[in-house]
């Protein structure tokens, strides 16, 4: 794999792709036979030290924890079989949604891209090393709001692995370094308001925090 300095993966990536209904514990109806992908905005990173700001035209916005991969080498068509070899490393993020707008498009069959990608719709980590993480199909993801968990299980339960998300991401663009492919969430995302601080953490790896504000 050439050198990409993918600690920059904020700076530098070109696309956020989002997997939705990816956990079987959230999976209610028949199960998806292929991933459910989404694009979300770069502007909707955010980094520690900033807070997740609600949009003025959202009631309910939900917390997501997820696992994040950072495509490492530039891919198109890959297999399921190779997809490994174009991981670079990890974050530990936050799919936040805007869950009023994401249900009102489910309902009508709409896009949901406005309550994925709004500002600051994407809390990351910094970059984790595949050496930190060797085992990303089985780590703990939790989530607390204010002190109460609220999301607490194990990759392990993704409907689709790492490898199948590459691998059906790359059949209809390609994967460039320090994009991010987020992997989906478990059960147990629920509202925030302003006042809120949500903590998460992967493993035993490393911890975030953020205070949720509403947008001025």
């Amino acid at each position: 794999m050439s050198q990409v300095n993918l600690q920059q993966f904020v700076k530098n990536g070109r696309k956020i792709i989002g997997a939705v209904l990816n956990y079987k514990d959230c999976i209610t109806d028949n199960a998806p036979e292929a991933p459910i992908l989404l694009l979300k905005s770069l502007s909707s990173y955010v980094e520690e030290g900033n807070p997740i700001r609600l949009p003025r035209v959202f009631t309910k916005v939900y917390h997501e924890v997820e696992l994040g991969v950072v495509i490492g080498q530039k891919c198109k068509n890959v297999s399921i079989e190779e997809a490994n070899k174009y991981i670079g490393g990890y974050c530990l993020a936050l799919d936040m949604t805007g869950m009023c707008f994401v249900g009102k498009a489910r309902e009508k069959a709409l896009p949901w891209d406005l309550g994925k990608g709004f500002d600051t719709a994407t809390p990351v980590s910094r970059f984790i090393s595949p050496q930190e993480l060797p085992d990303p199909n089985d780590i703990r993801l939790w989530l607390k709001v204010n002190g109460e968990m609220r999301q607490d299980k194990s990759s392990s339960f993704m409907h689709f692995k790492i490898p199948e998300l590459i691998s059906y991401a790359s059949k209809f663009m390609t994967l460039e370094p320090n994009d991010v492919i987020l992997t989906g969430t478990p059960a147990g995302a629920a509202p925030v308001k302003h006042g809120d601080v949500i903590e998460c953490g992967i493993g035993n790896i490393l911890q975030l925090k953020f205070p949720v504000q509403d947008d001025d």
